[in-house]
Protein backbone atom coordinates (compact mmCIF):
# COMPACT_ATOMS: atom_id res chain seq x y z
CA UNK A 1 0.00 0.00 0.00
CA UNK A 2 1.31 3.44 -1.05
CA UNK A 3 1.74 6.63 1.33
CA UNK A 4 -0.99 8.00 -0.58
CA UNK A 5 -3.31 5.20 -0.20
CA UNK A 6 -2.65 4.85 3.76
CA UNK A 7 -3.55 8.47 4.21
CA UNK A 8 -7.06 7.83 2.41
CA UNK A 9 -7.75 5.34 5.05
CA UNK A 10 -9.91 5.77 8.06
CA UNK A 11 -8.29 6.04 11.26
CA UNK A 12 -10.30 2.31 12.26
CA UNK A 13 -8.81 0.82 8.91
CA UNK A 14 -5.38 2.79 9.66
CA UNK A 15 -5.43 0.58 13.59
CA UNK A 16 -6.49 -2.16 11.77
CA UNK A 17 -3.66 -2.20 8.98
CA UNK A 18 -1.00 -1.39 11.71
CA UNK A 19 -2.64 -4.51 13.78
CA UNK A 20 -2.22 -6.72 11.15
CA UNK A 21 0.62 -6.02 9.97
CA UNK A 22 2.23 -6.46 13.16
CA UNK A 23 1.11 -9.77 13.58
CA UNK A 24 2.25 -10.46 9.79
CA UNK A 25 5.56 -9.74 11.17
CA UNK A 26 5.24 -11.35 14.52
CA UNK A 27 2.18 -13.81 14.85
CA UNK A 28 2.80 -13.49 18.85
CA UNK A 29 2.61 -9.64 18.89
CA UNK A 30 0.68 -8.69 22.10
CA UNK A 31 -0.89 -5.61 20.10
CA UNK A 32 -0.79 -2.94 22.80
CA UNK A 33 -2.64 -0.01 22.40
CA UNK A 34 0.64 2.39 22.26
CA UNK A 35 2.23 0.04 20.19
CA UNK A 36 -0.52 -0.32 17.62
CA UNK A 37 -1.41 3.38 17.48
CA UNK A 38 2.14 4.87 16.91
CA UNK A 39 2.07 2.11 14.24
CA UNK A 40 -0.66 3.28 12.68
CA UNK A 41 0.18 7.16 12.85
CA UNK A 42 -2.84 8.09 15.23
CA UNK A 43 -3.07 8.69 18.28
CA UNK A 44 -4.22 6.43 21.23
CA UNK A 45 -7.47 8.37 22.02
CA UNK A 46 -8.15 7.65 18.38
CA UNK A 47 -7.87 4.01 19.01
CA UNK A 48 -9.57 3.69 22.25
CA UNK A 49 -12.60 5.57 20.17
CA UNK A 50 -12.69 2.91 18.17
CA UNK A 51 -11.54 0.05 20.72
CA UNK A 52 -12.52 1.00 23.59
CA UNK A 53 -10.71 -2.07 25.40
CA UNK A 54 -7.66 -4.40 23.72
CA UNK A 55 -9.64 -7.05 23.84
CA UNK A 56 -12.13 -5.74 21.15
CA UNK A 57 -9.17 -4.33 18.71
CA UNK A 58 -7.55 -8.27 19.54
CA UNK A 59 -10.77 -9.79 18.43
CA UNK A 60 -11.74 -8.01 15.63
CA UNK A 61 -7.77 -8.23 14.38
CA UNK A 62 -8.07 -12.66 14.71
CA UNK A 63 -11.65 -11.93 13.01
CA UNK A 64 -10.23 -10.45 9.79
CA UNK A 65 -7.14 -13.03 9.65
CA UNK A 66 -9.48 -16.06 10.13
CA UNK A 67 -11.76 -14.40 6.89
CA UNK A 68 -8.46 -14.59 5.13
CA UNK A 69 -7.00 -18.19 6.23
CA UNK A 70 -10.75 -20.11 6.48
CA UNK A 71 -13.38 -19.90 4.05
CA UNK A 72 -17.03 -20.36 5.73
CA UNK A 73 -18.11 -21.81 2.47
CA UNK A 74 -17.54 -24.87 2.80
CA UNK A 75 -19.36 -26.09 5.62
CA UNK A 76 -22.41 -25.22 3.16
CA UNK A 77 -21.84 -26.90 0.44
CA UNK A 78 -24.73 -30.08 1.39
CA UNK A 79 -23.40 -31.79 -1.94
CA UNK A 80 -20.66 -33.01 0.11
CA UNK A 81 -21.27 -35.61 3.07
CA UNK A 82 -21.37 -33.00 6.44
CA UNK A 83 -17.63 -35.50 8.05
CA UNK A 84 -15.95 -34.68 5.03
CA UNK A 85 -16.70 -30.78 5.13
CA UNK A 86 -16.25 -30.51 8.78
CA UNK A 87 -12.62 -32.06 8.26
CA UNK A 88 -12.00 -30.06 5.53
CA UNK A 89 -13.11 -26.93 8.04
CA UNK A 90 -10.75 -28.49 10.58
CA UNK A 91 -7.90 -28.99 7.86
CA UNK A 92 -7.96 -25.05 6.75
CA UNK A 93 -6.81 -23.96 10.46
CA UNK A 94 -3.92 -26.14 10.34
CA UNK A 95 -2.76 -25.36 6.46
CA UNK A 96 -1.29 -22.14 7.45
CA UNK A 97 1.64 -23.48 9.91
CA UNK A 98 2.72 -26.34 6.80
CA UNK A 99 4.70 -29.25 7.82
CA UNK A 100 7.91 -29.66 9.11
CA UNK A 101 9.93 -26.63 9.10
CA UNK A 102 7.05 -24.23 9.00
CA UNK A 103 5.46 -26.15 11.19
CA UNK A 104 8.27 -26.08 14.36
CA UNK A 105 8.46 -22.25 13.30
CA UNK A 106 5.16 -22.17 14.17
CA UNK A 107 5.19 -23.91 17.35
CA UNK A 108 8.64 -22.19 18.34
CA UNK A 109 6.50 -18.79 18.64
CA UNK A 110 3.80 -20.45 20.00
CA UNK A 111 6.09 -21.21 22.89
CA UNK A 112 8.04 -18.11 23.03
CA UNK A 113 4.62 -15.85 23.04
CA UNK A 114 2.76 -18.48 25.67
CA UNK A 115 4.67 -21.16 27.28
CA UNK A 116 8.37 -19.84 27.79
CA UNK A 117 7.11 -16.36 29.14
CA UNK A 118 5.59 -16.04 32.85
CA UNK A 119 1.52 -15.57 32.37
CA UNK A 120 1.10 -12.44 33.04
CA UNK A 121 -2.13 -10.72 32.46
CA UNK A 122 -1.54 -9.56 28.81
CA UNK A 123 -0.49 -12.57 27.91
CA UNK A 124 -3.24 -14.34 29.10
CA UNK A 125 -5.70 -11.78 27.04
CA UNK A 126 -3.33 -12.27 24.25
CA UNK A 127 -3.78 -16.20 23.80
CA UNK A 128 -7.38 -16.03 24.98
CA UNK A 129 -8.09 -13.92 21.70
CA UNK A 130 -6.49 -16.25 19.40
CA UNK A 131 -8.68 -19.11 21.55
CA UNK A 132 -11.76 -17.23 21.72
CA UNK A 133 -11.60 -16.24 17.79
CA UNK A 134 -10.46 -20.40 17.17
CA UNK A 135 -13.46 -21.48 19.24
CA UNK A 136 -16.19 -19.27 17.58
CA UNK A 137 -15.25 -20.61 13.92
CA UNK A 138 -15.41 -24.32 15.43
CA UNK A 139 -19.00 -23.91 17.21
CA UNK A 140 -20.51 -21.99 13.97
CA UNK A 141 -19.54 -24.95 11.83
CA UNK A 142 -21.03 -27.48 14.39
CA UNK A 143 -24.02 -24.79 14.91
CA UNK A 144 -24.21 -25.35 10.75
CA UNK A 145 -24.31 -29.29 11.20
CA UNK A 146 -26.86 -28.78 13.49
CA UNK A 147 -29.13 -26.69 12.01
CA UNK A 148 -29.49 -29.09 9.11
CA UNK A 149 -29.60 -32.08 10.65
CA UNK A 150 -26.37 -33.70 10.56
CA UNK A 151 -25.34 -33.55 14.23
CA UNK A 152 -27.86 -33.83 17.04
CA UNK A 153 -28.32 -30.81 19.26
CA UNK A 154 -25.81 -30.78 22.14
CA UNK A 155 -23.06 -28.95 23.75
CA UNK A 156 -21.79 -26.95 21.09
CA UNK A 157 -19.27 -25.06 23.11
CA UNK A 158 -17.68 -28.80 24.85
CA UNK A 159 -17.40 -30.45 21.06
CA UNK A 160 -15.30 -27.85 20.04
CA UNK A 161 -13.39 -27.55 23.05
CA UNK A 162 -12.55 -31.10 22.01
CA UNK A 163 -12.01 -30.67 18.19
CA UNK A 164 -9.66 -27.79 19.12
CA UNK A 165 -7.84 -29.74 21.64
CA UNK A 166 -7.01 -32.56 18.29
CA UNK A 167 -6.10 -29.49 16.07
CA UNK A 168 -3.28 -27.83 18.65
CA UNK A 169 -1.82 -31.81 18.90
CA UNK A 170 -2.01 -32.69 15.25
CA UNK A 171 0.02 -28.70 14.77
CA UNK A 172 2.22 -30.13 17.44
CA UNK A 173 3.01 -33.01 15.65
CA UNK A 174 3.63 -31.30 12.43
CA UNK A 175 6.45 -29.86 13.97
CA UNK A 176 7.97 -33.11 15.41
CA UNK A 177 10.22 -35.92 13.49
CA UNK A 178 8.25 -38.67 11.90
CA UNK A 179 8.94 -41.72 9.71
CA UNK A 180 5.72 -42.04 8.28
CA UNK A 181 3.19 -39.79 6.62
CA UNK A 182 2.19 -36.81 8.80
CA UNK A 183 -0.76 -36.01 6.79
CA UNK A 184 -1.95 -39.51 6.45
CA UNK A 185 -2.15 -40.08 10.16
CA UNK A 186 -3.46 -36.44 10.71
CA UNK A 187 -6.32 -37.70 8.12
CA UNK A 188 -7.08 -40.46 9.70
CA UNK A 189 -7.07 -38.27 13.40
CA UNK A 190 -8.86 -35.96 12.07
CA UNK A 191 -12.06 -38.00 10.52
CA UNK A 192 -11.60 -40.34 14.34
CA UNK A 193 -12.27 -36.79 16.15
CA UNK A 194 -15.06 -36.01 13.44
CA UNK A 195 -16.69 -39.19 13.57
CA UNK A 196 -17.07 -38.85 17.68
CA UNK A 197 -18.41 -35.20 17.46
CA UNK A 198 -20.94 -36.49 14.64
CA UNK A 199 -21.53 -40.08 16.06
CA UNK A 200 -24.31 -42.04 14.23
CA UNK A 201 -26.17 -38.51 12.98
CA UNK A 202 -22.82 -38.83 10.64
CA UNK A 203 -24.06 -38.13 6.51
Amino acid sequence: MTTDQNEQLSSRDKVLLAALQMIGENPGAKLSVRAVAARAGVSTGSLRYHFPTQRELQDEVLTRLYDVVISEDRIHDRTVPARDRLVDCLRQVLAPAGVGAGAREASRIVHEQFIAPEPTEQVKQAYAALEREGRRRVEYWLTVLTDEGALTAGDTSRRARFLLTVLNGLALERALPSEGSILEAENDTLYMAVDAVLGSEAS
